[in-house]
């Protein structure tokens, strides 16, 4: 499914584009290119006055607020250089955007994001970040659960592996809802304005 319609209370959400992510080496789009749609998004939907929020991944650096389970790759956040969590200087400072730090892949668990969301009447969700399969993914499928619109801009979001990135873009991003690029959804968010 292509995008068709904004709803007129919708609220970009960009996930984890911050320090250390962002300079991962990521396919098919560089870091770079995906801050540079996501400031490209983020200026629309200010000049719409419509939220923004940026989603950041954060932990204490002896794990203690890690999310339970046994996994075959334990996290070390410990490992990770200081200042890897704040999110990068290109998206940072705007006075009106919302800021949620989350501790899991997904935005909506453990956070505030839903209720940020629901207190300005927001119905649908445009998603952007890094990466697509599991940050995205597992904030767009919460979203759906939640009852949101959802809107993914396929080009302003990158992944590690490229197949995961197939995988999300082509099989699961169209069950949750409507894909599209960033030109495409800017010139939407303008004809809603108009």
């Amino acid at each position: 499914m292509t995008v068709t319609a904004l709803d007129s209370s919708s609220a970009l959400v960009i996930i984890d584009l911050q320090n250390a992510i962002v300079d991962a080496p990521t396919v098919p789009y560089t870091g770079s290119e995906v801050v540079a749609r996501a400031v490209e998004l983020a200026r629309a939907f200010h000049e719409c006055s419509a939220p923004v929020v940026l989603v950041r991944v954060t932990a204490r650096a002896d794990g203690s607020d890690a999310a339970p389970g046994r996994n075959e790759i334990p996290s070390l956040p410990g490992s990770l250089p200081h200042g890897w969590d704040v999110i990068v200087d290109d998206l940072a400072g705007h006075p009106d955007d919302i800021t949620v730090t989350k501790r899991t892949w997904g935005a909506f668990y453990g956070t505030d994001l839903d209720l940020q969301l629901r207190r300005r009447g927001v119905t649908q969700i445009v998603l952007s970040g890094l990466t697509t399969s599991i940050g995205v993914e597992s904030t767009a499928r919460a979203a759906y659960e939640h009852g949101y619109h959802v809107m993914l801009a396929t080009d302003a979001m990158a992944d590690l592996d490229i197949e995961l990135h197939r995988n999300s873009i082509e099989r699961i991003f169209p069950l949750l809802g409507e894909t599209g690029s960033t030109t495409e959804i800017v010139e939407l968010l303008a004809k809603t304005r108009d």
